[in-house]
């Protein structure tokens, strides 16, 4: 049986990862060379330095999904089967 620490744990997790979809995640110095190059030119490279940063962001999460992806998937089945119960 799932218990609601759980299923708290997994929607704070959903939120967190699904809630911010554009974040400047970039360093100063880099925030500063690339605001200046767009000021310059607008189709400039600094367009794609900021969802570059956010791709390599996004990678330890892809990680850790696939490396618990065994539970993951566990815990989605008992998620189901409960609403299923649940529905009937």
């Amino acid at each position: 049986m799932i218990n609601r620490k759980t299923i708290f744990i997994f929607i704070s997790v959903l939120i967190l990862v699904f809630a911010f979809s554009s974040v400047e995640a970039q360093c100063a110095m880099c925030k500063q060379s690339a605001e200046s190059s767009l000021k310059k030119d607008p189709h400039s490279i600094a367009r794609g330095l900021n969802s570059g940063i956010l791709y390599l962001m996004a990678v330890p999460y892809v990680m850790l999904g696939f490396i618990f992806r065994k539970q993951l998937k566990a815990l989605f089945y008992k998620v189901k089967a409960r609403f299923s119960r649940v529905a009937q």
